[in-house]
């Protein structure tokens, strides 16, 4: 057998002992690690590998056109075979399912039927015979995406066990080349955007051990993301069983720097019980310490947390796999995370972070550059650090914590934004290692941090000092507000226009500085108003205690005027009247998809009813998208696919009652009616008291839609940094710095200049982009998140598994019944009036959804969070903060939403 290293463009085998440096093309990823672990010198059964260069002599000519047709279905991918600039949405393989099965099954009749190449079927004969005559081996595939760190393919393709003979070794590996071409194995590819032309299959060949006990060992907890702890599943017998799930295995989890074994379940059953109790366990303490430490070992190895297949025969504990764990969520900052392998810090360097960006309706990540703009807009005031791990914002809430008033801040308002964060919160207040602090630590001094930080307060408190007489300015005269409110949005248009000829470098530090110079004003400008009318509410309710019940206050806020997102969300239904009421238009609009519209659209051949009134819509609204605290998200104006498929879906809407003017009509309706019922129910107990309730929540309603305005402004400015973006992003392409004009967004400002100079920043961009598309799949964000990794919300629910019920925060009453519609995005999704919108989360641009909703459903979100307000004021039942609604919710079921109550339930 001929060495793995040197030779890589040839060798048919290598030894596994001779693979610790061996490329990941040459031999896949389990190979690979098993050949790093056995250069180490951990104990790996011997064996020999069978390199992907074996596969490609084997491989059909025709396979390459078949395995050509799937990557020309990828999103984003190019002719060469490369990823070229995917979309920024999370994949989509609905369009790939009605021939992916049956491609599949072509290419594996392709290897089963093509003979092996008579040096390939040599090499192995050989190989296998140095293992001695009749030896019982595991061969095993090993695919080059495999085992990667942002996809394991745990499972995709396939092994075999106790083979013996030479005959029944070849045509194992056979099927192992086959199991390339399953249909999971394709579709995962698929998913994770990996090229089925570029993807190779070696095998590994190795000596079965007699197992007296096998299992799986995790070095970091796989369901709470906790970096410290190591979990052990063991059965007595072989570890197939164990990964396969076909018997419940022994579970232990262990204190990795300690040994301590902090949960036993030798019936498998999850609850901690003794030794002792029904059959014995299949590893004693020892075991299970010796394991512990094998695995920390491993993890320092690989410099990554990872998931080790293992077996124990009559003394020894060999390890057969490794490969790292992707699943869990990146740390907070790795930079100041224990070196692995080492003993945990102590507890009080613990931290605790909040997830910003979940709190604005966004599960999805951020691009790297719009990641920088907002942290430059919530660096400049307050005390707050923020670090971004997945690319989403996270705010450390560890002083407040440690605080006695913070803790009662966060204890109320947690809540208010996301139900389901209130209710884990007070559990994390009780662990010891977040205790409060007697006294303020004092801060190391730092180069010009005290003038920093006194530069910073001033400014903040010159601010306060000028939005105090704002707020009473606003509530004397509201009108006025409300003026000075609107006459800023037409100021900041003009201001935000660059004189032009500019220069790339122009355009570029233009939009740097743009919201340094608007933020201040904007604050001023937009924020008394709606301040004052939220504050006039608590006031309200404060006058009404004893005769209305706080719930009763919500129905007030429906049908606000004066919210821009309201205001829009009517102007798109107005142009949908408009479009349906001219036949030309609405017989395009019913015949083509979103995608065809914009094109359309684009050229200017949209009926001309249909153009004008996109056009003057998008005048207006163009600078809004979804995601739209994201600067790397297309807006409107520049991909109006969204608000097209929001046109088509309002043309469905039959029931002159079902009407979103009308609906909103009913709700201002509702609200004035119960603004009545509760003056007179209070003047019943005193003139005055009813004259200050009037004078309250008619101050409310005035003012309380404005909330919408500071953002819908900030987005105005962001659309305008964009714009410049583009031309500067264009710029970079033509010079041949990036690939694409919108790579422009997976840059820093700083890294932009440089590539405006000449550098090539295709590297930079092509790894960041890797690492969006990964956290673009990911499904689960943590809300609570600690330093150590932890999941606060999965650590909880793992002491206390959830019941079967499905509830969540009362954010909208009433009730409705109608048929699921799971959307995980709104671009391009469909509403049919009436159904029940079942979402992650939400921000304005998922408004006009709500307009046609019978009931809003979501994942995220508290009783103050974006879709629960918006569900209000539209008068529709909402339940938020239902864990894993898009889950256990399908599309098509019927079910009855009660938004007083916080419950759906499910209608036969």
């Amino acid at each position: 057998m001929g060495s793995a290293q040197g030779r890589a463009p040839e060798t048919l085998v290598a030894d596994l002992s001779e693979l610790g440096s061996a490329p990941l093309p040459l031999v896949g990823g389990k190979a690979m690690n098993l050949g790093r672990l056995a250069a180490a010198g951990f104990p790996v059964p011997r064996g020999f590998c069978l390199t992907t260069v074996a596969y490609r002599k084997a491989a059909p000519p025709e396979l390459e056109a078949l395995a050509a047709r799937l990557d020309a279905e990828l999103p984003g991918w190019s002719p060469d075979g490369g990823t070229a600039h995917p979309a920024l949405d999370r994949p989509d393989l609905d369009h790939l399912q009605l021939d992916l099965g049956e491609l599949a099954r072509q290419a594996r009749e392709m290897i089963v039927t093509a003979p092996i190449p008579a040096d390939v079927d040599a090499a192995v004969r050989a190989a296998y015979a140095s293992l001695g005559s009749g030896a019982a081996v595991a061969v095993r595939s090993s695919a080059t995406a495999e085992d990667l760190p942002f996809a394991s393919f745990a499972g995709q393709q396939d092994s075999f066990l106790n083979i013996s003979g030479a005959d029944a070794v070849v045509e194992s590996v056979r099927r192992c080349w086959a199991s390339l071409w399953t249909e999971r194995a394709v579709a995962y590819r698929s998913a994770n955007g990996i090229s089925h032309r570029d993807v190779g299959l070696a095998v590994v060949v190795q000596d079965v051990v007699p197992a007296v006990t096998a299992g799986v060992l995790f070095t970091a907890n796989p369901v709470t993301g906790t970096r410290t702890e190591t979990v052990i599943d063991a059965s007595a017998g072989p570890g197939q069983a164990v990964v396969s799930g076909s018997v419940n295995p022994d579970h232990f989890v262990v204190e990795t720097a300690t040994g301590r074994v902090l949960l036993r379940s030798p019936d498998g059953a999850g609850a901690e019980t003794g030794a002792g109790a029904g059959r014995a366990p299949s590893l004693d303490d020892a075991r299970v310490r010796e394991l512990t430490a094998l695995g920390d070992t491993v993890q320092r190895l690989f410099g990554a947390p990872q998931d080790v297949e293992w077996v124990i025969d009559a003394g020894k504990i060999w390890l057969t796999q490794s490969r790292p764990i992707t699943t869990l969520y990146p740390l907070p900052d790795p930079a100041a995370a224990e070196p692995l392998g080492t003993e945990s810090g102590a507890a009080a360097d613990t931290r605790v972070y909040l997830c910003g960006t979940l709190f604005q309706g966004l599960t999805r990540p951020l691009t790297p550059l719009g990641l920088s703009v907002l942290g430059s807009m919530r660096n400049r005031k307050g005390p707050w650090k923020y670090v971004n791990p997945g690319l989403r914002m996270y705010v450390d809430v560890t002083p407040a914590i440690r605080n006695k008033y913070g803790r009662r801040y966060l204890l109320r308002m947690l809540p208010l934004a996301d139900g389901r964060t209130g209710a884990v919160f007070p559990a994390l207040l009780e662990d010891p290692r977040f205790g409060l602090r007697q006294r303020r630590p004092r801060r190391k001094p730092g180069p010009g941090s005290a003038a920093a930080r006194s530069t910073e307060a001033r400014g903040s408190v010159a601010l306060v000092g000028r939005l105090i007489p704002a707020l009473l300015r606003a509530g004397v005269r509201p009108a006025a507000e409300l003026r000075r409110a609107f006459d800023y949005g037409k100021q900041l248009e003009a201001d935000l226009v660059l004189p032009e000829p500019a220069t790339s470098f122009g355009r570029l530090d233009y939009a740097e500085r743009i919201l340094d110079r608007t933020v201040d004003g904007l604050i001023l400008a937009t924020l008394p108003g709606p301040s004052v009318g939220y504050i006039m509410l608590a006031a309200a309710r404060r006058l009404l205690r004893g005769i209305a019940k706080p719930r009763e206050l919500e129905a007030v806020l429906r049908g606000l005027p004066n919210n821009v997102t309201t205001e829009m969300d009517l102007e798109l239904w107005h142009l949908a009247v408009t479009i349906g009421a001219n036949a030309a238009s609405r017989e395009v609009f019913l015949a083509h998809s979103p995608e065809e519209l914009a094109a359309r659209y684009a050229a200017g051949t949209l009926p001309a009813v249909a153009q004008t009134g996109l056009r003057g819509f998008l005048d207006r609204y163009g600078h809004r998208a979804v995601a739209e605290i994201d600067l790397g998200m297309p807006r409107w104006s520049e991909k109006p696919d969204h608000i097209l498929g929001m046109i088509s879906n309002y043309l469905h809407v039959e029931d002159p009652e079902q009407a979103p003017d009308r609906q909103f009509a009913r709700a201002e309706e509702h609200a004035e009616a119960r603004i009545r019922d509760l003056v007179e129910r209070t003047r019943a107990r005193s003139r005055l008291r009813a004259r200050q309730v009037e004078f309250c929540l008619r101050r409310t309603r005035q003012l309380s839609g404005l909330r919408e305005l500071p953002k819908f402004y900030i987005v105005l400015a962001l659309a305008e940094m964009r714009r410049q973006l583009n031309k500067v992003g264009a710029e970079l392409a033509r010079s041949g710095s990036i690939a694409a004009a919108d790579d422009v967004y997976f840059l820093e400002f700083d890294e932009i200049r440089v590539g405006l100079r000449g550098a090539d920043l295709h590297g930079i961009v092509a790894d960041r982009r890797r690492l969006y598309d990964t956290e673009l799949r990911r499904r689960r964000i943590p809300r609570l998140l600690l330093s150590d990794g932890t999941d606060v919300e999965a650590a909880m629910l793992a002491k206390s598994p959830a019941s079967g019920a499905l509830a969540g925060t009362p954010a909208s009453a009433g009730t409705a019944t109608g048929r699921v519609r799971v959307i995980m995005d709104p671009v391009g999704a469909h509403l049919e009036p009436g159904e029940i919108l079942v979402a992650p989360s939400t921000d304005p641009g998922w408004t006009p959804l709500f307009m046609t909703a019978g009931a809003l459903v979501m994942e995220m979100g508290g009783v103050i969070s974006h879709g629960a307000v918006v569900a209000r004021e539209y008068g529709i039942p909402a339940v938020v903060g239902v864990p894993d609604a898009t889950t256990r919710l399908r599309t098509g079921q019927t079910v009855t939403v009660d938004g007083a109550a916080g419950t759906i339930v499910e209608e036969p």
